[in-house]
């Protein structure tokens, strides 16, 4: 057994609990005394308090959204397009040109180790009929690696195969847009469509993808193999290819891979040194990890903005500790006179400024938590508030309580005890 424990420690230490608990229990009364000014104290501290932590949810709301809108995008998605963006002058892009073949898309496949997918692309617009029904819409001519490509599955039916690419089968997957403006309720897997005077066969219907983060219909789209969108909607003779649409094998090889495929394809296309690709080469990933980026130096702006009204909050509660301690200078007297310690006095005031930062604290969560369900109304998303916002909501508290509390608290103790009994 260790040494016993010093019987002074152990009497010191029951009466600073004691001294706690009572300093506590004044702060408490002290409060609930004055309701009206308490809460108007506290005000500012429920706003900000609020605005912080609903500026946070929204935050790792819109964060989560993004994440989402990645993941439709593809995996490790690597994207060449004909033409460049930018001929002597003329920004061209997709379908300005015919830069790309089907022996660039295998080059790139056999020569490019870090590529793990690729699937040429063809693709347009077209009237889709189906009996009386017709849709406006596109079209992409594919093969089957796409769909793991974007990551796309399958709701009902099936996907065409290698043998429907190589021998231009009719065969088409029919995204949900275009299932339920041809086919309302109706099971269109089996049935017949035309376009453009050829008649295709649905065999099977996409999973929904709903919009991308610029706003555009994903399942608005109608899929078949390249080589029959090749032959019978782009026309007899045409050979070129709109896009060839990759898959790095990692996050982290999708830079290098960008750097030989521009290596291959200058190569192959003969570009002399310091002349304009006639590909050019797009991450749509980026567009969204900036997007990401900006709305995260915004979410810090709000918080920054937020915290200004913690700020004034805070005077409002070192003001209203002031004109207590004027208010009850003879009470800090009296208290002093009898034997309270300066740090007593201290403690109990501090505990008072606590409360009230305490009590706008949790008033500015609730008012967070009903913000959160208007946010999610407006933007559609789906907006909680995390845990950590209310540890930070906690915490901010606490600070501004100590921090703005502190000066009144110590004015207090430091009263003389003759002259605030004297004080009137």
């Amino acid at each position: 057994m260790g040494p016993s424990e010093p019987p002074q420690s152990s009497t010191r230490r029951r009466k600073h609990a004691t001294v706690l608990r009572a300093c506590a229990r004044e702060a408490v009364r002290s409060v609930w005394r004055n309701k009206a000014r308490s809460t108007l104290a506290t005000l500012g501290i429920t706003i900000g308090i609020a605005a912080v932590v609903l500026v946070i949810a929204i935050g790792q709301a819109g964060s989560q959204r993004a994440q989402v809108e990645l993941q439709k995008l593809g995996d490790n998605l690597v994207w060449i397009e004909a033409g460049s963006r930018n001929i002597a002058g003329v920004r061209t892009g997709t379908h300005g040109t015919t830069s790309l073949t089907l022996e660039d898309a295998e080059a790139v496949r056999s020569e490019v180790p870090l590529i793990r997918r690729i699937s040429p692309q063809v693709d347009g617009s077209v009237q889709a009929i189906s009996g009386m029904r017709n849709w406006g819409t596109r079209y992409r001519g594919e093969t089957p690696e796409y769909l793991a490509i974007k990551g796309w599955s399958i709701a009902s039916g099936h996907g065409f195969s290698q043998d429907d690419v190589e021998q231009a089968t009719s065969k088409v997957l029919i995204g949900q847009t275009v299932r339920e403006h041809l086919f309302d309720a109706a099971d269109p897997v089996g049935q017949l469509i035309r376009m453009q005077g050829q008649v295709f066969e649905v065999v099977g219907v996409l999973a929904p993808k709903g919009q991308s983060s610029d706003g555009r219909d994903q399942d608005d789209w109608i899929l078949l193999p390249f080589t029959t969108a090749q032959q019978r909607l782009k026309g007899k003779g045409s050979a070129w290819l709109d896009d060839i649409l990759c898959s790095a094998v990692s996050p982290q090889a999708v830079d290098p891979a960008i750097t030989q495929i521009v290596a291959l394809l200058r190569q192959r296309h003969q570009i002399p040194a310091g002349e304009e690709d006639d590909f050019n080469i797009r991450r749509p990933d980026e567009i969204l990890k900036a997007q990401v980026e900006a709305s995260e130096t915004l979410q810090w702006l709000l918080i920054c903005i937020g915290s200004v009204s913690l700020v004034v909050g805070g005077i409002g509660i070192m003001n209203v500790m002031l004109a207590s301690v004027v208010q009850r200078t003879r009470e800090i007297g009296l208290r002093l006179a009898v034997g309270a310690t300066e740090w007593a006095v201290r403690l109990q005031f501090l505990g008072e400024a606590l409360v009230l930062t305490g009590f706008g604290g949790m008033l500015g969560v609730g008012l967070s938590a009903v913000g959160a369900r208007s946010a999610a109304d407006a933007l559609g998303w789906e907006v909680s508030i995390p845990l950590s916002a209310c540890g930070v909501a906690v915490a901010s508290a606490v600070v501004v309580g100590l921090f703005f509390g502190f000066y009144p608290a110590w004015r207090a103790s430091r009263l003389n005890p003759i002259d605030a009994l004297r004080f009137e």
